[in-house]
């Protein structure tokens, strides 16, 4: 390990029980002993990737502005190859969460709607059996995630789990990122008939003052019925 590498401060990081370590013996041979205008691109882009902390999903775009495309995506090679980062799908790359006991963590699949959100420009809403689980409604997390856009379809392949970016209308798109968005989605996919006392007393519990502005606002983009039952929410809230 080359001690006196200007990088080295950057690649020190404290684990779980406060106790100094060494990040990555490989990266630091990577930093130490390629050209210094790579080294300076790959040093840039992993204090990028560091600063957000395990779990953040990326993309090329995402550090795009630390250097040339080329630059950048051999960084990428090379942090890959080292294990400290990992691709998820074409273009698609996170830092993984390291749990003792489980070991590699899959990506969220919230984190990487985010990450697609940068990518591709668009907007994305949780919707069906996501949506509910997101939102406590249900305890069962699907394989198979559905978000609505407003950019084009398309599909996601991560290990057993598809992410699939439905095309909708824009009223759809009226809520999209806001709660009142997702809670839309949910009650759509539970069905008029199943919302019991139990459902609403959970979304009861997702719901705080602050919410009730945006709400309020958004009940013209609701069906009648979805929109009567957060009418009564926020009521009661009041």
């Amino acid at each position: 390990m080359c001690a006196s590498c200007p990088t080295t401060a950057r690649l020190w990081l404290q684990d779980a029980g406060g106790e100094a370590a060494c990040f990555d013996t490989n990266i630091m041979y990577f930093l130490c002993h390629m050209p210094k205008h790579a080294a300076s691109t790959d040093a840039k882009v992993l204090d990028r990737i560091l600063s957000h902390g395990r779990g953040w999903v990326f993309t090329p775009a995402h550090l795009a502005d630390l250097g040339t495309r080329n630059a950048v995506a051999s960084a990428f090679k090379r942090f890959k190859a080292a294990g400290t980062i990992r691709q998820l799908a074409r273009g698609l790359y996170d830092y993984p969460v390291q749990d003792p006991v489980l070991g590699t963590v899959a990506a969220s699949a919230d984190a990487i709607a985010r990450a697609l959100v940068v990518r591709d420009a668009i907007r994305l809403q949780p919707s069906g059996a996501y949506a509910a689980n997101v939102l406590g409604l249900s305890e069962q997390v699907p394989t198979r995630i559905v978000f609505l856009t407003d950019g084009p379809p398309r599909k996601v392949k991560i290990g057993k789990r598809e992410i699939i970016m439905q095309h909708t209308t824009p009223r759809n798109m009226a809520t999209a990122g806001r709660k009142s968005g997702t809670i839309i989605q949910a009650l759509r996919y539970i069905g008029r008939d199943q919302v019991d006392e139990s459902v609403l007393a959970t979304l009861r519990r997702q719901i705080d003052a602050a919410d009730h502005p945006v709400i309020r606002e958004d009940l013209r983009h609701a069906p009648a019925w979805i929109a009567d039952i957060l009418r009564s929410l926020i009521k009661t809230l009041a």
